[in-house]
């Protein structure tokens, strides 16, 4: 891979990571359509840390507050009554689910499920869903208002996310919406609950990494690939929240169902391979 290359597959990284149209489509299509070679998962998982990165840094203080709020706070219908205190139990919570499907389920992501068939027919079914949660959502609910059942819906959406093409934000956001939750609402509960489960993928590769190593040559692109993903994950994270303010997630809806069709299209007359 070259510097180029990894800078390109960061920025794409940085703005599909957080945009409900899937980050891991967008890294595996844009090698198959361009014909490099692909990538594989530990640059993918670097991408991803660079990401988390972007969530450490933009949501700082909310993580502070969080674990500021573990020294006090009794339960409230056996939840912490601390907000803080109360938002980091229902990240917990939600983490759960897709942890143990990411645990169960690895071996077949990296083998059988990285092709672009999956990818066109995710991209596909997750816009549907998307489009009924924009369409029929209350859209009610913020933060403050969240309950377990709310915390345990969208974590569950979230294990989800291991198939490509769905978009661990898009099914997140589309849970949330389900749940009732505003637009901003489902978008900051998607973006922090993602914290968690990245920071364990992206720790379990690094520790496998200490043990095959990383060629002398590879060093350069995953150090360009990590800061690029950080930095535009942050403006994304920033404009997107804004942008939720404001309008709906039609956009995007229609953004998949073209890409998806478009993906079947080159699959079935272009004879490339899925």
């Amino acid at each position: 891979m070259t510097p180029l290359q990894a800078i390109v597959l960061g920025a794409i990284q940085g703005v599909t990571e957080f945009l409900p149209i899937s980050s891991t489509a967008h890294l595996i299509l844009i090698p198959w359509l361009l014909g490099w070679p692909d990538q594989g998962l530990t640059f993918d998982v670097i991408l991803h840390a660079g990401t988390l990165m972007a969530i450490l840094s933009f949501f700082w203080r909310d993580w502070l507050a969080m674990l500021a709020g573990l020294a006090g706070g009794k339960s409230r219908n056996g939840l912490p009554s601390q907000p803080s205190t109360r938002l980091l139990f229902l990240l917990i919570c939600g983490t759960i689910p897709a942890a143990l499907a990411g645990y169960l389920a690895e071996h077949a992501v990296e083998t059988k499920l990285r092709n672009p068939l999956v990818l066109s027919c995710s991209m596909i079914g997750v816009a549907l869903l998307l489009w009924l949660a924009e369409r029929f959502s209350r859209k009610e609910k913020d933060l403050g208002d969240l309950s377990l059942a709310d915390s345990l819906t969208v974590g569950t959406a979230q294990a989800l996310a291991l198939v490509p093409g769905t978009s661990r934000s898009g099914i997140t956001i589309t849970a949330g919406l389900f749940r009732g939750m505003t637009r901003e609402a489902a978008a900051r509960f998607s973006f922090l609950l993602s914290a968690p489960i990245t920071a364990g993928a992206a720790l379990k590769k690094l520790l496998e990494l200490r043990h095959t190593g990383v060629a002398d040559a590879e060093r350069l692109p995953l150090f360009l690939g990590f800061l690029v993903s950080a930095a535009v994950g942050y403006l994304t994270i920033k404009y997107f929240l804004r942008f939720l303010q404001h309008n709906t997630l039609y956009l995007f809806i229609g953004y998949r169902m073209i890409l998806g069709a478009t993906i079947l299209v080159l699959i079935w007359f272009a004879g490339l391979r899925a």
